[in-house]
């Protein structure tokens, strides 16, 4: 490992941070090229889940990739088995590193991985073994169970060398991520950062959320009055953040500001006042040195529970009044990814000032009392956007807002 400490370009503070590379794969296929189409069509990936037998009525955002087709089209060693997060992860954070064009053997790229789950789908699978007959099971199947595992595996099949950290603050993983990783840069301590989140869905997933109450049997429906619950997704999101002195890369935005604020309300449920999402989308605008007016779309957390859309609305409210932007969830596209959510849809906010999109917020039809503001519900095209913002909001109140700019 490079020293961060000891390199002289360390001793260099960096002013601006951008967006040179994307990588996501989603519910909506693999590749960015993939989500776009999908996020213009209109076409969710919500569908009944079939990854695996449970006893819960759900429908989820799946990736249509088996874990032995992922691992062929990585060229992985046949015979071995890699956690589907690790999977998903390498798909993505390989896309981001090759769309900027970045040799590591010639920069300071660090990888910052967000996952929640970790290889616990991988897990799952000794103990359905191992428990009826602990003369079963495969231990090595164990070896990926730790979220830092998935982040070391992608590490080093891209050939990277000055550093790697896992995060997991639940679903405000990835937005926590990139905002370490522009930190980072800025600091001088590396050259770039591929910065985001990997998860999969699990049998643990689906039986801890239905325990909370929190899922819906049917598509979501995120600030609708008749919103019930969230779907579950799972698939991978990276930014690839390069020093302003790289040149020779393209610049898809600039990350602007952010802020990651907890109101310690309780430990799974937004306060009702909206009070960690107001510090955090106020803290992210105060440090971007723009007017909140600038702020042309917001990507909401927006995961369709009535506590995280009553209370997201309620912050936005307060802090933009009877001016709240443009504003939608794009978890009815691909479920609500957990430690992933915050790659993915910071991935599709940076494609909203890139490319002038402003997308559809899926399933509304009904105001709630809490806004009478309603999100975007069609496509728009060709909007100059000069700010946008995204949120992602985990449980223990941990709330992370982005600001990226145009470039």
């Amino acid at each position: 490992m490079i020293s961060l400490l000891n390199s002289s370009k360390g001793k260099f503070m960096v002013n601006n941070v951008y967006v040179a590379g994307l990588g996501c794969i989603s519910a909506l296929g693999c590749g960015v090229g993939k989500q776009i189409e999908s996020l213009v069509s209109g076409e969710s990936g919500i569908v009944p889940l079939t990854l695996f037998e449970t006893m819960h009525e759900v429908v989820a955002g799946e990736v249509a990739l088996s874990n032995t087709e992922l691992s062929e089209m990585l060229g992985l060693s046949p015979g071995k088995e890699y956690s589907r997060t690790t999977l998903l992860g390498l798909t993505a954070a390989k896309e981001a590193l090759e769309d900027s064009g970045l040799n590591p053997s010639e920069h300071r790229i660090g990888l910052i991985s967000a996952t929640s789950v970790g290889g616990m789908d991988v897990s799952e699978q000794f103990y359905r073994e191992y428990l009826p007959d602990n003369r079963r099971g495969r231990l090595r199947q164990l070896i990926g169970h730790d979220c830092g595992a998935s982040t070391q595996f992608i590490y080093d099949h891209l050939g990277l060398n000055s550093f790697c950290t896992t995060i997991n603050t639940a679903c405000s993983s990835a937005n926590n991520a990139i905002m370490l990783g522009t930190r980072m840069i800025k600091a001088g301590m590396l050259d770039a950062v591929i910065a985001g989140g990997t998860d999969a869905l699990c049998r643990f997933t689906v039986n801890g959320f239905s325990s909370l109450g929190i899922l819906d049997s049917k598509n979501c429906r995120p600030f609708d009055a008749t919103r019930e619950g969230l779907n579950l997704g799972e698939g991978a999101g990276y930014l690839l953040l390069v020093s302003e002195k790289i040149m020779s890369v393209k610049r898809y935005s600039r990350v602007a500001g952010y802020s990651n604020a907890n109101d310690a309300f309780h430990q799974t449920a937004s306060s009702a006042s909206g009070e960690g999402a107001y510090m955090a989308m106020s803290g992210a605008i105060e440090m971007s040195n723009i007017d909140k007016c600038d702020i042309g779309y917001i990507n909401v957390h927006g995961t369709g529970t009535p506590n995280n859309d009553s209370s997201e609305a309620i912050a936005m409210k307060r802090l933009f009044g009877d001016k709240i932007p443009p504003y939608s969830s794009t978890k009815g596209f691909t479920g609500h990814t957990l430690g992933a959510a915050g790659g993915i849809e910071s991935l599709f906010t940076v494609l909203s000032v890139y490319g002038g999109y402003i997308w559809p917020n899926l399933n509304f039809s009904e105001m709630m009392d809490e806004c009478d503001v309603p999100p975007q519900t069609t496509l728009k095209r060709g909007v100059h956007i000069r700010s946008a913002m995204t949120n992602s909001f985990g449980f223990g109140g941990n709330c992370t807002t982005l600001i990226f700019d145009k470039v």
